[in-house]
Order: structure tokens, then C-alpha cells, then sequence
């Protein structure tokens, strides 16, 4: 997504929240390079579920080369419908790609800035591209922060209402090993914003 203007001074848990749903869009897009996955096997556990599953992405990170995280990357995702998964909004609420969900998320969109990346084929309900709008929502890259309302009714609409599936699903995949590390955080992070929001009006 192009993002139009960045503003400073969020607060530390959406900054950790945004920079999180980065991680999850750059995983999501692509397979991560040689310099990704050594920033990601320094990263250190904790006991709460996040930390934990954050130490087992660690642990796989450390033993996982860009080569074989290409590969694996390719035989989860690579093709509309060539890979295990097929990680679209539409296709998890309807069975169908492009289909009435991407339309409403357009509009949602339109009426929000965010503007489509030039040179981008995928639809904009890919797994990815839905984390880098939150991203963004939250730190104001395509206009002004969104505030926590606006956030939720997006979320709910076109995050939560999907995506933990999708997750578990990569979680479980027969060909995810790095991978499978990948859907348990963003499991784990998605329940903690539905959490979250329930408690904002």
C-alpha cells in the first residue's frame, strides 16, 4: 500500500503493535532474506503465550536459510491456487477470490487513502497487504492515525473475520516448518487485538 504522510509520536503499545503487523506483512509478502532471519533467531522468549511462540520463531529462524525458507514459502503460497494456501479474504469467506468481500474492503480503501502499491498484482484482501494497512492505520502512513474505533470496525471487518483461520491453517500446513512458527504468532497476536478491542467502544 502507498503510504502519503507519517506522523511521530504514537504511543509505545501502538508503535509495538504496528511494528509487529510489519513483521507479519513482510513474512506474508515474501520469503524473508539471509539479514531477517538472523535479526529473527536474536530474538529472546518470555513466558506470556506471545514470548513463547516469539522464542519458538526465534529456534527455527537460527536454523533456517534464506534458501530454504524461498522454498518452503513457494510451496505454501507461490500462485493464486498453486500453493497449499490461498491466503485472500475472499477466498476464506466466500471460497471464491475477488469476490463481494474485496469489493467492500476497496471501499473501506477509497474512503480511508490507502491507495494500492503501483506494480502489484496481488488483491488487496492478501493476508500481507491486510497487515500492512493495519500497520499504517495505526501510524498514520496513510493520512492520520486511525483512532482505536475506526481501527476495530476495520479489524472486524476484514481482519478478524478471516485471518486467525488462515493463520491456524499455516500454523498446521503438511509444508510449513519455518512457516508454521509464522501462523503461531499471528494467531497468538490477532487473539490478543481481539482482546483488545472488545474492550474499546
Amino acid at each position: 500500500m502507498r503510504a502519503v504522510t507519517a506522523h511521530q509520536g504514537i504511543a509505545e503499545d501502538d508503535f509495538l503493535r504496528a511494528r509487529f503487523y510489519g513483521l507479519m506483512a513482510a513474512l506474508l509478502a515474501a520469503p524473508p532474506p539471509e539479514d531477517l532471519l538472523r535479526r529473527l533467531g536474536c530474538l529472546s522468549s518470555d513466558p506470556t503465550p506471545l514470548g513463547v511462540a516469539l522464542g519458538e520463531l526465534a529456534e527455527l529462524a537460527k536454523v533456517t536459510d534464506a534458501d530454504g525458507a524461498a522454498t518452503e514459502f513457494a510451496t505454501l503460497f507461490i500462485g493464486v491456487t498453486g500453493g497449499e494456501l490461498i491466503p485472500y479474504g475472499s477466498w476464506y469467506l466466500t471460497g471464491f477470490l475477488n469476490e463481494k468481500p474485496l469489493a467492500e474492503l476497496r471501499q473501506d480503501m477509497l474512503r480511508l487513502g490507502i491507495e494500492r502499491s503501483p506494480g502489484i498484482s496481488e488483491p488487496e484482501d492478501h493476508a500481507a497487504s491486510l497487515c500492512e494497512m493495519m500497520q499504517g492505520l495505526i501510524t498514520g502512513l496513510f493520512d492520520q492515525p486511525l483512532p482505536l474505533p475506526a481501527q476495530k470496525a476495520f479489524f472486524q471487518a476484514h481482519v478478524e473475520s478471516w485471518m486467525p483461520r488462515f493463520l491456524t491453517d499455516l500454523e498446521n500446513a503438511s509444508s510449513a516448518r519455518f512457516y508454521r512458527a509464522v501462523g503461531r504468532i499471528g494467531r497468538v497476536f490477532l487473539n490478543i487485538e481481539t482482546q483488545a478491542f472488545e474492550m474499546v467502544d
